[in-house]
């Protein structure tokens, strides 16, 4: 699994988004955070229709997004997230 935080340096949020992600993956062993910064990586955000930062991003192992939310989002809503993102 693959939780993806797309960022900006100058967004405040994405510093609160970042220590959520933190906190959700110390209960998901198998995940991995990526973080994608709009202005060093333009061609990814655009991949994936980034609109605003932050932008969390979570893909299952076959790669197919099962979560996407824009602002900061809470433990349990990424921890729910990841529950989509487990194999049958």
């Amino acid at each position: 699994m693959e939780l993806t935080l797309v960022s900006s340096s100058f967004c405040g949020a994405c510093a609160r988004t970042r220590a959520v992600l933190h906190d959700a993956v110390r209960f998901l062993p198998d995940a991995a955070v990526t973080e994608i910064d709009v202005a060093r990586d333009p061609d990814a955000a655009e991949a994936l229709d980034i609109r605003s930062t932050p932008t969390v991003v979570i893909r299952d192992d076959a790669g197919a997004i099962v979560f996407r939310a824009e602002g900061v989002p809470s433990v349990p809503q990424v921890l729910a997230a990841a529950v989509r993102a487990l194999p049958d």
